[in-house]
């Protein structure tokens, strides 16, 4: 594996799973309303704008956590999304973010960028499963 290869790797590692959380409503209310789990929109607000992304200005992350310019682009319109929801909640809890008027913004954005991303993995899981040393049977 190249080291760029590994660097998009571990970096989606976590970009990933946050995204996928931002689409699932249900996963919201049961994990990140809940004190005693670790996830919480903090951990995400972190993961997508300090530590692995910076989803007010993704196009520095194409090729380190982003691997398409679509998923630029969808990660941008998230930046956006997140920071709309975050001028309506005064106190900055979930519970507040969950019920703000653009979360089901939110939702919606992370749900097709979820739905890019993934796929892209699995595209370069093949190629990779595609390119690896045959082992006889």
């Amino acid at each position: 594996m190249s080291e760029d290869a590994r660097l998009i790797a571990n970096h989606r590692v976590h970009v990933v799973p946050v995204v996928l959380a931002l689409a699932n409503p249900p996963w919201q209310q049961d994990v990140w309303l809940d004190p005693s789990v670790f996830e919480n929109l903090d951990h995400v607000f972190h993961t997508l704008f300090d530590d692995f992304c910076d989803a007010d200005e993704p196009e520095r992350y194409l090729g380190v956590s982003l691997r398409s310019e679509e998923e630029v682009a969808l990660m941008s319109g998230l930046g956006t999304a997140l920071n709309a929801a975050a001028a309506e909640v005064p106190n900055d809890t979930d519970a507040e973010y969950l019920r703000a008027p653009s979360w089901p913004t939110v939702v919606a954005v992370a749900g097709r960028l979820a739905q890019v991303m993934v796929a892209n993995d699995l595209k370069e899981l093949a190629a990779l499963h595609n390119a690896g040393p045959s082992i006889p049977m």
